[in-house]
């Protein structure tokens, strides 16, 4: 395939490396030659510098025969644009366009991007998606990272393996012994700068960081299996009213009635715009990182503080001087990657990414054959791939341990007419099953042929 990366930011320099990775054709437009060369100079993509919405830019970008142009620019006017000169101009088949400000996206102006209007095929919108990140992570404490699949009967969690963990030191393969009925899978293991695809004989340690699979209805005691006995937190307190902060804002007071939520907005104007907003929570405008603010808040009997301002220093410190007062769990929101791995150490419970979650959301919509979805894991650890069995796919009529499946995939999940299925090696792999499967990077490409073509393919 052919792709077109408007923008060369963080977000489009990250699916550019994806792309690139899996030897796609990509080309990169931005304004910056600045940001071009480095683009070019770190990865097998070629640049174009220009405006992304021009017809002459996208003509040189080779829009004529891209299979798909994806708009991450910082301007939502230019992602658009960009978008309707590659439809109106070259016919590019598929158009993904970030849209940030939230009026474009108001239901009242629902047709603006349909076909006769503004033909773009899928909107991205940061503030939604990580929004809809820390409160999936909210409902799971414990979590560093909580995606749902396979229509929800599929849950994916990361967890941190500490001390208290009571499977530690305990060969996997005895997990079945101490948990007959429990439908989990552990699908891998991070341990340093290492990703364990796990093993019968592997025994987890602390520190490790682990994702697994489990039914959603287990759940619960997966979570216990791993130590985590926190209940749902009833009290929040969420530093930030930007954007992201009246998302979330806006979404607990919908969907979770009984949460008492304080929000903290150091800027005076757009607190009273917050409070105006929402309805039952309390907004206080001050510095978060003033302890008598925090005081006011009763951060120190919140279950968990939630920091999303435009600043990581003042994310990081807000939650820090949380947890000194008392707060038991911190998510905090992190823009730079220099500091994401610093924070666990430091206390803060939770990182949240909107960079990868904005990337993993345009991944979903990139994948081949018949996957249905795709989730990046943070740090390039991997994808979480949902896909369908096809009846010409050499996995139908298999048992998993037979299947061949390529080097860095393990299946964690699968659902049969609606039903979870737990996947053993001696699992019978039908057509129709859909999978869900764990890869590493440089095996994706290999999953989206399996899932199209036989395994003689390879």
């Amino acid at each position: 395939m052919k792709f077109i990366i408007c923008g060369a930011g963080q977000v489009g320099f990250n699916i550019a490396r994806y792309l690139a990775g899996e030897s796609a054709d990509v080309t990169v437009v931005d304004q910056s030659p600045e940001l071009i060369q480095k683009i070019t100079d770190l990865l097998d993509v070629n640049g174009v510098v220009g405006f992304a919405s021009h017809p002459d830019v996208l003509e040189r970008a080779g829009a004529q025969d891209a299979d798909m142009l994806i708009a991450v620019t910082y301007a939502d006017e230019v992602n658009m644009v960009a978008c309707q000169v590659g439809h109106s101009l070259f016919e590019v088949p598929t158009k993904i366009a970030r849209i940030r400000n939230q009026s474009y996206l108001n239901p009242l102006w629902s047709d603006l991007f349909s076909a006769s209007n503004l033909p773009i095929d899928v909107i991205i919108s940061p503030e939604v998606e990580v929004s809809r990140a820390i409160e999936r992570r909210l409902m799971i404490p414990g979590a560093f990272d909580a995606i749902n699949l396979a229509g929800g009967k599929v849950t994916l969690v990361g967890v941190h393996v500490r001390e208290e963990t009571p499977i530690i030191s305990t060969p996997l393969r005895q997990l079945t012994d101490l948990f007959p009925d429990l439908h989990i899978y552990l699908v891998t293991i991070r341990r340093g700068d290492n990703v364990i695809a796990p093993g019968g004989d592997d025994e987890l340690q602390p520190g490790d960081d682990v994702y697994f699979m489990c039914e959603t209805a287990h759940l619960e005691r997966a979570m216990l299996s791993f130590g985590y006995a926190e209940k749902e937190a009833r009290r929040l307190v969420l530093i930030g009213g930007g954007n992201i902060g009246l998302e979330l804002a806006r979404s607990i007071e919908e969907r979770h009635s009984y949460v008492q939520l304080k929000v903290i907005e150091y800027d005076k104007v757009r607190a009273e715009r917050v409070a105006q907003t929402l309805r039952r929570s309390v907004v206080i405008h001050g510095d978060a990182l003033e302890q008598d603010i925090l005081a006011e808040a009763n951060v120190g009997t919140a279950e968990t503080v939630i920091t999303v301002t435009n600043d990581d220093e003042v994310n990081i410190l807000a939650a820090l001087l949380a947890k000194k007062q008392g707060c038991a769990r911190a998510i905090t929101l992190i823009n730079s990657t220099s500091y994401a791995q610093l924070l666990p150490g430091l206390g803060v419970d939770t990182v949240v990414s909107p960079r990868a979650i904005t990337v993993s959301t345009i991944l979903q919509h990139v994948r081949r054959g018949r996957i249905r979805a795709a989730h990046s894991l943070a740090d390039g650890v991997g994808e979480v791939i949902e896909a369908e069995v096809l009846e010409t796919s050499g996995l139908a009529g298999s048992r998993i341990r037979e299947a061949g499946l390529p080097d860095g995939v393990v299946i964690g999940a699968l659902v049969r007419n609606g039903a979870f299925v737990v996947p053993r090696g001696g699992t019978v792999i039908q057509a129709g099953d859909l999978v869900v499967l764990f890869a590493k990077p440089g095996a994706v490409k290999k999953v989206e042929r399996l899932f199209s073509v036989k395994l003689e393919f390879f």
